[in-house]
């Protein structure tokens, strides 16, 4: 797999040089002008999460796990955007929001918890930066510290802390829409056959012919399914018009829908050298997987794409055989192992493509607007259920009226796809911006 790195320019050979050269040839090839790292091909195959990342292996059970197998192959996942949802919904707690504080609006959430004769106070404070989720002992202690000193234990530097408590009855759902924005079920990875010699975009996304071999490998990723009425995630695909082509590759694994955007099965454009069809949806990937049915160099920067960020190179031996292998670097693999193997590593690897400065300031950006805005929600309904505020008619929740961005978050979620419908709306933004 190979991601993309800012201020890297060394330099390193031409893949036409390397292909002169002849084989046997390197999987990959970094950029002449660099950009990129490679996996180290030495590495475990398994894909365990760094202790320094905000992705974290999920704890509920055993859903970060695949099932079964002599290997164990673990999905990455932002545990505390779960938090709420696990510690706190349905349970009894008590929730405040600080207005003006020296590091911008915060919401808090406060639960005491007993266990093994100890008590405890679990804490999630929510800032326009990050949220912290903490649980501390009580152990010595004959009073409990106040709100604004729980809030100074996580943020040491947060002054100005006057804190409200929120008296809205449905504050806990604008909270866990708020926290769980963060989290994405639906995914999408463009899929991409090389054939031996090709070194640009335009050779790869001109490609029509779908071998046994390629046929085999997608059986692998999912199941073959008809656009037409597809009632699943759609991945931007169109499913009413037949645009962009009419069948596609899709399924569900370990609780998430991945639908694959694969280039032989877009449309193809005759007179178009660029395809600007296939590129259109592959160049807005984030990650993609690179098939191979011979070894042949592979450069990232072949696609220009301001969202690919990573690409997983596959390999296959021996295909439709029943030694069929796939080599992703240096390991192989075969059958169920393979697939769970490679369905862990695209969503991994998109995981840890949002933490690129591209990403996480775009991130920060929606963060920010959708705390500002949770804080000001509370707040209004809170003084509304005190008849301290005269609300208007648009926010009369209990009468069907539209509460807010929050509230319309909230509903979204219930839409296939829907619980990161915010951050794909400022992608688009983002998107529209680099192309102006």
């Amino acid at each position: 797999m190979s991601s993309l790195l800012q201020d890297d320019y060394i330099p390193y050979p031409r893949i036409e040089d390397v292909l002169e050269k002849g084989g046997p040839y390197p999987q990959v090839i970094l950029p002449q002008f660099g950009g990129y790292w490679i996996e180290d091909a030495e590495a475990p195959a398994g894909t365990p999460s760094s202790s320094e990342s905000s992705f974290c292996e999920e704890e509920d059970g055993d859903e970060g796990m695949s099932p079964g197998g002599a290997h164990s192959y673990r999905l990455e996942c932002n545990s505390t955007a779960r938090a709420y949802r696990k510690h706190f919904l349905g349970k009894e707690h008590m929730n405040y929001y600080c207005t003006g504080s020296s590091i911008g609006n915060l919401i808090m959430s406060l639960k005491h918890e007993e266990a093994q004769g100890q008590e405890f106070l679990r804490i999630m404070l929510r800032s326009r930066t990050k949220t912290v989720h903490d649980r501390i002992s009580l152990a010595g202690i004959s009073q409990l510290p106040s709100v604004p000193q729980i809030a100074k234990l996580l943020c040491d530097d947060a002054t100005g802390l006057r804190f409200s408590p929120v008296l809205y009855p449905r504050g806990s759902q604008l909270m866990v829409a708020y926290d769980e924005h963060e989290v994405n079920n639906t995914f999408k990875f463009g899929v991409i056959y090389q054939k031996f010699g090709q070194t640009s975009e335009e050779e790869l996304f001109g490609n029509n012919e779908e071998t046994p071999a390629f046929k085999e490998f997608l059986s692998i990723l999912g199941d073959n399914i008809e656009l037409q009425d597809f009632k699943g995630f759609r991945g931007g695909l169109d499913v009413s018009h037949g645009q962009t082509g009419s069948e596609s590759v899709y399924t569900v694994f370990r609780h998430r829908e991945i639908m694959f955007h694969v280039s032989t099965k877009l449309p193809f454009t005759e007179g178009d050298v660029q395809q600007l069809q296939r590129k259109r949806h592959i160049g807005n990937d984030i990650v993609a997987a690179v098939f191979q049915e011979e070894s042949t160099p592979f450069v990232p920067d072949m696609i220009a794409s301001n969202f690919l960020h990573a690409y997983v190179l596959v390999q296959v031996e021996n295909p439709c055989t029943d030694q069929t292998t796939y080599k992703v670097r240096c390991t192989p693999f075969s059958g169920p192992e393979f697939r769970e193997f490679l369905l862990t590593k695209l969503i991994n690897a998109e995981n840890a493509c949002y933490k690129s400065d591209k990403f996480a300031k775009l991130e920060g950006r929606t963060r920010a607007a959708l705390l500002d805005n949770l804080h000001d929600e509370l707040h209004r309904q809170s003084q509304a259920v005190l008849g301290l505020g005269q609300m208007g008619e648009e926010d009369k929740l209990e009468n069907g009226g539209h509460g807010g961005l929050l509230e319309s978050f909230k509903f979204v979620q219930t839409v296939p796809g829907g619980a990161i419908l915010i951050a794909l709306v400022a992608l688009a933004v983002y998107h529209l911006s680099v192309l102006l």
